[in-house]
């Protein structure tokens, strides 16, 4: 990758070098590496692998390969001691279909680039992993359409007169189908509801009314089978039934009328009249001259920041070593887990508890186009996945960095003398830098950011959009929604996203309190016979873990600060950090249900717990399709009620939203007011505010003689650049009356 140039270089050469060179021990796995990991595995005898794609599901294949994160004590020793990088090594996921007790293994292989070490990879839990709590591949899928089209055949008429259209033996009237997840009520099932839709642009939201459930936990195709059908709001235990009472007149058919191939319901084609001139460009983001961020593989530097970023297959986009002039803020902060849960009354949506790592959160990330998804300026970098495939795959353009402005100032401020006039104008335009990637999960598509503002502020923020999920309109479909078509009902649902943040604050040994307000009421000192009343500032340290997790239903606190016990600022504060969450999130299901044992972590909007090597996600892929006995359970990292006092402490931070969907969000849910996260603000970690370093400071005095002349003082060129405006800067300040 070309190294772009950069005005802002972190202040100590010493830590800067170590932290480029450092950025390596993260970055993911090279095609090459991939490649080389593969081709150690299959030259083991021992694991008879076979092809991914072979259609036969009695194998033995390899499901996936990731970068393996070292131990954070190692990664530090070389981060900030100089020793030697870890070993590189990588995460492999095995499904040994082809034996007689079918499992999952996971494997550390190494020496990378070059491997000639396999050893089994445990989780904490010490569970053995579920073969039927695999991830589904594009095989299974082959296979499930087969069946579907055998199934879909004897309903063949049922569809034709219901829809006009047909799953197999079609043309231009196709229908397509969506699978729900979990597969099934209990652990060790394998059964699956599917929804029939129409085969047209934005499918998501063209129900027909038709959904089976297939139970395939068996390993031999053949011996798939249809467990129940639904129908306009009737079930029937096979396709068999429901036919045979159909043709008999006993059941409640549906006409959903002639496809209108004009209609634009679910497509982006614009429609109606709107008063913006079309023949004209909107704003764009420009860099006048040239970019001030640099990016070196995966080392990005920006106004005093710099981080290594990955992102990973099964979960997403990483950042490790953030930090500010030097000086480390988080090891790491990291996307864990996405969930959308539904409510509604076809037997498909009831069911539908999406867990997005278990479909390769990371991987669906595809090519970002220039000027919508990222600015045209951006620098965009390409990402390779080893996921349910024999050979590495790359994503073009997947991610993209860039510098924009907010619009907003930093900081400004107008002093005003009272008098038509001003003693002077000061301010500072605010610009971040962004790092982002996407995920479309199904229907949904998420976007992932990470803003680094100029005053020491980290933001992460989840925007969500595309299609949602929809079923076809029943008689109490309002009780679970609103109607945003003729036949489609639109479902609500709850969002919740989890990020682990592994704060560093001035060091590893860090303590947390919250700070909330109390009121007091005291003498008036200056007027003895009256009272005041006025807040006071209220602390509590929270020294157990069970003590600083926060449910849902219970208020958070306002401040949550994160402070190292051992490091004072000039002022002599503790430096410390702050979380800001921007988010409405709520649980999603009352404790210890079935499937919320699996997603114990969305319990908490924060839960901090002391860091442990065995303790390094919150979530895996297999939670998706056996929430009810989860490998990983986050709930067991705070069971055991560790002190996090002047400990290495890890946040996990859980946002989110209720999606209630209208007929705005047609053709597709739009970003503003569906974006949540947090922030990370610094709190007395420095002295002053670290933006006075910017040079993109203005300030106006006027001059003493003339309020025509200005002294300005500025530290950049005075003309922004032509594509900007080719006029110099110009500030007047007075006002009068007319």
């Amino acid at each position: 990758m070309a190294l772009l140039s950069a005005t802002t270089a972190i202040c100590h050469p010493a830590e800067r070098e170590r932290a480029r060179q450092g950025a390596s021990i993260f970055a993911d796995l090279s095609a090459q590496e991939l490649k080389e990991v593969k081709n150690f595995l299959f030259s083991r005898p021992d694991l008879r692998l076979s092809s991914v794609r072979e259609e036969n599901l009695k194998k033995n294949s390899i499901f996936l390969i990731e970068l393996h994160v070292p131990k954070k004590s190692e990664a530090l020793r070389a981060l900030d001691k100089g020793h030697e990088k870890p070993v590189r090594q990588a995460r492999v996921v095995i499904q040994f279909g082809d034996q007689p007790h079918p499992n999952i293994t996971e494997y550390i292989v190494s020496p990378l680039p070059n491997p000639t070490c396999l050893k089994p990879r445990t989780f904490k839990s010490k569970q053995s992993i579920k073969f039927e709590s695999r991830p589904i591949s594009l095989v299974e899928y082959k296979h499930l359409t087969k069946t579907l089209k055998e199934v879909t055949e004897k309903a063949y008429r049922i569809l034709m007169e219901s829809s006009g259209f047909s799953f197999h033996n079609c043309t231009d009237r196709c229908l397509t189908f969506s699978d729900i997840a979990p597969r099934g009520v209990e652990s060790g099932e394998r059964r699956t509801w599917i929804m029939l839709q129409k085969f047209v642009e934005g499918y998501f939201i063209h129900p027909v009314g038709f959904e089976v459930m297939i139970n395939h936990k068996s390993l031999d195709p053949s011996e798939w089978f249809v467990e129940k059908v639904w129908y306009n709001e009737q079930y029937f235990d096979s396709v068999e039934e429901l036919v045979e009472k159909y043709e008999r007149g006993e059941v409640r058919k549906v006409k959903l009328g002639e496809h209108n191939d004009e209609d634009l319901f679910s497509t982006y084609i614009p429609r109606g009249e709107r008063n913006t001139p079309n023949n004209i460009h909107g704003p764009k983001t420009v860099l006048p001259q040239g970019p001030r961020y640099r990016v070196d593989n995966n080392f990005v530097e920006y106004a005093g920041w710099s981080f290594a970023f990955r992102v990973r297959s099964s979960a997403g986009l990483q950042l490790f070593d953030i930090r500010f002039n030097g000086e480390r803020i988080a090891y790491e902060i990291s996307l864990q887990e996405a969930l959308a849960f539904y409510a509604g009354s076809s037997p498909a949506v009831m069911q539908t508890k999406y867990i997005d790592a278990g479909w390769g959160m990371g991987t669906v990330g595809y090519e970002l186009a220039p000027g919508i998804d990222c600015p045209e300026v951006s620098t965009f970098i390409d990402l390779y996945h080893f996921y349910d495939t024999n050979h590495p795959v790359r994503y073009k353009n997947a991610l993209c960095i860039f510098e924009m402005t907010t619009n907003t100032p930093l900081r400004r401020h107008y002093n005003n003398n009272f008098r038509g006039g001003y003693n002077f104008y000061a301010g500072l335009e605010n610009t971040a830098l962004v790092i982002r990637t996407t995920s479309t999960v199904y229907n949904y598509d998420y976007i992932w950011d990470f803003y680094f503002y100029q005053n020491g502020v980290v933001e992460s923020r989840v925007s969500a959009t595309g299609y949602i999920h929809s079923q076809f309109f029943t008689s109490d479909g309002v009780n679970y929604g609103n109607k945003v078509y003729s036949y489609v009902l639109g479902n609500l649902h709850t969002h919740l996203v989890n990020y682990k943040v592994d704060l560093d604050v001035a060091g590893r040994q860090n303590s947390f309190e919250s700070l909330s307000l109390k009121y007091e009421n005291i003498t008036n000192p200056w007027s003895p016979s009256h009272f005041i009343v006025q807040s006071k500032l209220h602390r509590t340290q929270h020294e157990k873990e069970r003590h600083a997790a926060f449910p849902f239903g219970k208020t958070l606190p306002r401040y949550l600060h994160f402070y190292n016990p051992n490091q004072k600022n000039r002022w002599g504060h503790y430096k410390g950090y702050r979380i800001q969450f921007n988010s409405h999130a709520y649980s999603v299901l009352p404790k210890g249900w079935k499937e919320e044992k699996g997603v114990t972590w969305s319990r908490y909007p924060l839960a901090v717990t002391r860091y442990r090597d065995s303790e390094m996600t919150s979530s895996t892929i297999y939670c998706q399709n056996d929430p009810w006995e989860p490998v990983v359970h986050f709930e067991d990292y705070i069971r055991n009620n560790e002190n996090i006092v002047n400990e290495d402490l890890v946040a996990w931070v859980t946002v989110g939203f209720l999606h209630i969907p209208h007929s705005e969000d047609i053709p597709n849910t739009a970003t503003p007011g569906n974006a949540v996260g947090f922030f990370l603000r610094p709190f007395n970690f420095f002295d002053e505010d670290p933006s006075v370093a910017s040079k993109s400071t203005v300030i106006v005095r006027p001059h003493k003689d003339s309020f025509t002349k200005l002294n300005t003082q500025r530290w950049t060129p005075e003309v922004v650049g032509h594509c900007v405006s080719d006029k110099p800067f110009y500030y007047n300040g007075t006002y009068y009356e007319v």
